[in-house]
């Protein structure tokens, strides 16, 4: 990748994590640790990976994102506003009664959210079906999806890893947002879910591992999962919950915690200044 486009993509993930801090701050309730983490893979996805355009949200030969783990739902609002889905004045309004961008993701209400998830393991599964659904239909398009290491405690998971590795569903490409805390500490206490990589290779897929902060690194873990032609790709992405915000990161407290106006003043100040 060249210097520009890192520069560009560093730029993007920094106004995605501004986004999101002010709206939960806005909103008053929401989970800025896990969507933190995950700025820079969304950075990438939507502006420079995907073929998806606003104005044909409904192309049948455009890619697919699902994002399994719904609780983050402001970085795929950010990411959505930023590509021009709706108005960024809209992000304001997160969690508030009929405002269109709801807690978790709505495909009915909010435009280029592709599933409605929030019950944890399902967002995978529909994931899964895509990738089958646009196989049969012919579509080169690809799906991507992210999922959490907590999530992956869920048992609809595993079910989805058997289901897409069988079927060689080269035309997935997961992540997992392995930043080992979740909403009620660290996953390697509650349940670990190592070894991670032999678990995901021993359901038949093709498992690269990544530091998540890094553009090159994304950039060739895409390019990999482009060239497997018989397997789904797992990109297990090691990452720093609450990341760009030092007081948030690795702090369980902000799972699900909105900054008070204090800490949103500092956590402006810190991204603004990165």
């Amino acid at each position: 990748m060249n210097s520009e486009k890192h520069e560009n993509l560093k730029e993007i993930a920094k106004n995605i994590r501004i986004h999101i801090v002010k709206m939960i701050a806005a909103s008053g309730s929401g989970h800025p640790g896990g969507s933190l983490s995950i700025a820079d893979i969304m950075a990438f996805l939507f502006f420079n990976e995907m073929n998806i355009n606003p104005e044909r949200p409904d192309d049948p030969d455009r890619d697919r994102f699902v994002l399994s783990k719904g609780h983050a739902a402001p970085v795929l609002y950010a990411v959505l506003a930023l590509k021009g889905f709706f108005p960024e004045s809209d992000l304001r309004t997160l969690r508030n009664i009929n405002s269109h961008l709801q807690g978790h993701p709505h495909r009915l209400d909010t435009p280029g959210v592709e599933a409605s998830t929030g019950s944890l393991g399902q967002g995978f599964s529909m994931a899964s079906g895509m990738a089958i659904g646009t196989r049969l239909s012919g579509s080169s398009s690809n799906v991507f999806t992210i999922i959490g290491d907590g999530e992956s405690q869920e048992g609809q998971i595993w079910e989805t890893a058997m289901t897409a590795g069988f079927r060689g569903l080269s035309n997935l490409c997961a992540f997992l947002d392995y930043n080992n805390q979740q909403i009620d500490g660290y996953v390697s206490d509650i349940k670990d879910i190592s070894p991670v990589r032999e678990k995901w290779e021993a359901f038949r897929w093709n498992v690269i591992e990544i530091d998540g902060h890094n553009f090159e690194n994304i950039e060739n873990a895409i390019s990999e999962f482009k060239k497997e032609e018989k397997k789904p790709t797992m990109i297990i992405s090691k990452t720093t919950k609450g990341k760009g915000v030092s007081f948030m990161e690795n702090n369980l407290t902000f799972h699900g915690t909105a900054p008070n106006d204090e800490e949103l003043r500092k956590a402006i100040e810190e991204l603004e200044n990165a």
